[in-house]
């Protein structure tokens, strides 16, 4: 009997990983919405919490404590990720314009992007100085800057330019942490009102008194005139010395919205009703700092994004199923926890201010409480299971994508070998190597075709890695991309999803081959229950391939792409794997390798590293060669993560097939065992004559590309063996 599906018939955009957007997501993912397909924008794979900013500058909290990690989150809610910054809205095509990736398209959309502290109207400050937000930027110049002065390398002048509760809590946490590797450290806070504190005024004596005892000078009633590289020059002309200079004079919108055609504050933020929806716009919402909630204005403070989160996510699940929408109502004022650089907080509400270490526990608490949301997120119940399966059935493991899940090597081998030959002249070479090689007149040919099953939502980002993936097998064989069949399966949706999806897709894959002067020639699509994209791809050849055959004893082993995406890539199924190294995989896989195969066609064997593994195919080129190899284990190049994941007992599912088909003598730990790791889209793995290896390294280097030398070739019988 067949089970009813639901095709995907609405996309909903989020465009940024603020709070409101964060906590929604997580809502999501307790209770979807059937048939809508959730994209989320966000420039890279965490969203950082601001409210632990000071404790983290203190030195309270490690940098990643503050992250939230997106691409987890993202794959418990069932959300494709898009990791790069938005640039634009089109209102009446209603498309998100992306940064190197063109437009998304949305039937309803949320923008959470927060705000930003630069001040380029400053001369100087877009040279010198750095705003407070975006938080990871500034976190990461902070790092560095605590380094160079704990190293002797910079004097502990640090300007806060901007006082109120932002700027005084990030001199006072600034100045706590200086005070750990140097006697006397030096930070101003200037602020051109009167007052340090403003608004918040029952509070700024007991801000007043720990800037005192942390040697924190506040400069009032002046404001900034020019940051130079090494000091800020006030309008009175006081010289300032500073070696960091940071912005926190206010929250400012950023520049593309100006151009978006929204209606805006006089300031820049978007214009939204009680209901959360842009003014004039019903498929259109606004949260967070980003927004200005016309009815009821609030100050930019993340605790109205956090209890508006609940309201939006009601509300695009009624703008996207025809129900009703509700308003949201923001309290008029809200507990103000302020931390004064040790663990001591302020308490301030109604203008009565109170201090005490206590109340820096209760705020850590409650930040905590916030974070441990997204650090441990709900087991959700799996589907159920048929109670009798049939013998041999393994209903409950998840097949990878990619080259993961591949059909095994000793399987394919066996029903290779049955294959029938016609014994044609034009087919210089057939299965075996990488691709095919025709003759056509005076002509050589490469052929090779290649399909991936889906690991990535972000269909643009799969397209792009597919076809970079393809291509490694017309590369490894010394041959030039000339065209290429698309063939694309989309998961079953609507007309109109179904041309967005195509769009990304085609837009990916002829971008790769423009930029290397080949083209989409032809192709076939269809629908199915899961994202395919492959490509058979042909390439020019001028003089003989380099294939498997060639390797010679006293060959240099290089290989140029780390190993353990596989490992990587199931560990993120799981929602296991860092978000980060997920996004530096991802990256990594989209890379062409044209220029690092051409610099490699005097290898005299070479293979792309793919499905069977750097142990699978370093075997090909044994026994094709009919020599052995050593392999210095240490040497091998890992993507950062995959080791911790292996040793954890992360495998990618054609694992045991490879490391049964290829077996590595003396590899018997979890770094031997990332030798039979899976690659999709990997490096080039090429046996180089000895005297020739310095200058393929020199070369390499040279167009911004790298190699390690992980073995060499010995002689013997075919087999592997690692030290």
């Amino acid at each position: 009997m067949m089970l009813p599906t639901i095709q995907l018939s609405r996309d909903l955009v989020l465009v940024g990983g603020g709070h409101a957007h964060a906590l929604l997501l997580r809502m999501w993912g307790m209770r979807p919405l059937a048939g809508v397909r959730v994209t989320l924008i966000n420039p890279g794979p965490t969203a950082p919490y601001s409210g632990m900013l000071p404790g983290y500058l203190a030195g309270h909290y490690a940098r990643n404590e503050l992250d939230i990690d997106l691409v987890k989150l993202s794959r418990f809610a069932g959300v494709r990720l898009i990791m790069a910054p938005a640039e634009a809205i089109n209102l009446e095509r209603r498309t998100i314009t992306v940064t190197g990736r063109g437009e998304i398209g949305y039937d309803v959309a949320s923008i959470d992007i927060g705000i930003h502290a630069e001040m380029p109207d400053i001369m100087g400050f877009s040279e010198y100085a750095i705003g407070a937000k975006p938080l990871e930027k500034f976190a990461n110049r902070w790092a560095k800057f605590l380094e160079n002065v704990d190293a002797g390398h910079v004097d502990p002048d640090v300007a806060v330019i901007g006082g109120g509760v932002a700027g005084s809590e990030i001199a006072l946490a600034m100045a706590h942490a200086l005070r750990k590797v140097v006697s006397c450290p030096r930070i101003r806070v200037i602020e051109a009102g009167p007052h340090i504190i403003g608004r918040t005024r029952g509070a700024e004596r007991f801000v007043l008194t720990a800037m005192a005892e942390h040697g924190v000078q506040p400069i009032t009633g002046v404001g900034v005139k020019r940051i130079m590289k090494d000091s800020v020059v006030l309008e009175d002309g006081q010289h300032i010395p500073s070696q960091l200079t940071v912005g926190a004079a206010g929250a400012f919108a950023y520049g593309w919205l100006a151009n978006s055609g929204l209606p805006l504050t006089d300031t820049g933020f978007i214009q939204v009703s009680e209901t959360l929806q842009v003014e004039g716009q019903t498929a259109l919402f606004a949260v967070g700092d980003c927004a200005h909630l016309h009815a009821s204005p609030r100050p930019k403070a993340g605790v109205f994004a956090v209890r508006s989160a609940p309201v939006l996510y009601r509300n695009l699940r009624s703008a996207l199923s025809g129900g009703n929408m509700v308003p949201f109502r923001p309290q008029k004022d809200y507990l103000k926890l302020i931390s004064l650089g040790g663990k001591s907080a302020i308490a301030e509400k109604w203008g009565l201010a109170l201090s005490s270490p206590v109340l820096w526990r209760w705020k850590d608490r409650i930040d905590q409480k916030f974070m441990d949301k997204f650090m441990v997120l709900p087991v959700m119940p799996k589907p159920k299971l048929p109670s009798e399966v049939a013998l041999d059935a393994i209903p409950d493991v998840t097949l990878c994508g990619g080259c993961g899940s591949k059909v095994g090597p000793r399987t394919l081998s066996a029903v290779l070998q049955n294959l029938p030959r016609s014994g044609r002249m034009d087919v210089l070479m057939g299965p075996g190597d990488d691709a095919a090689v025709l003759q056509l007149g005076d002509t050589k040919q490469v052929v090779t075709t290649d399909h991936l099953r889906g690991f990535t939502e972000d269909f643009g980002l799969m397209a792009r890695i597919a076809t970079v993936h393809a291509l490694g097998d017309i590369w490894a064989m010394g041959a030039k991309p000339q065209g290429a069949l698309l063939s694309v399966t989309l998961p079953r949706m609507t007309v109109a999803l179904q041309a967005r999806s195509m769009s990304e897709i085609l837009r990916e894959v002829g971008s790769v081959l423009a930029d290397i002067g080949a083209e989409i020639i032809g192709g076939h699509s269809s629908m199915g229950s899961e994202l395919v994209i492959g490509l058979t791809i042909t390439g020019l050849l001028d003089g003989s391939p380099v294939s498997h055959v060639g390797a010679k004893p006293g060959d240099v082993l290089i290989l140029t792409r780390p190993i353990g995406s596989g490992t990587i890539l199931a560990a993120e199924m799981r929602g296991e794997a860092q978000g980060d190294h997920v996004r530096d995989v991802l990256q990594e896989m989209a890379k062409p390798q044209g220029a690092t195969a051409k610099i490699l066609r005097s290898a005299s064997a070479m293979s792309d590293v793919t499905g069977f593994g750097l142990a699978g195919h370093l075997m090909g080129i044994c026994r094709a060669s009919e020599v052995a190899a050593q392999i210095d284990l240490g040497a091998v190049p890992l993507y950062e993560g995959a080791l911790s994941l292996a040793e954890a007992g992360y495998r990618s599912t054609i694992y045991s097939e490879n490391a049964a088909a290829a077996p590595v003598l003396g590899a018997g730990c979890a770094r031997g065992a990332l030798l039979h790791d899976p690659q999709t889209s990997g490096g080039m793995l090429a046996t180089i004559d000895a005297n020739e290896v310095h200058r393929v390294l020199q070369s390499l280097q040279m167009v911004g590309h790298s190699a390690k030398v992980i073995g060499r070739i010995v002689d013997g019988p075919a087999s592997i063996t690692a030290s």
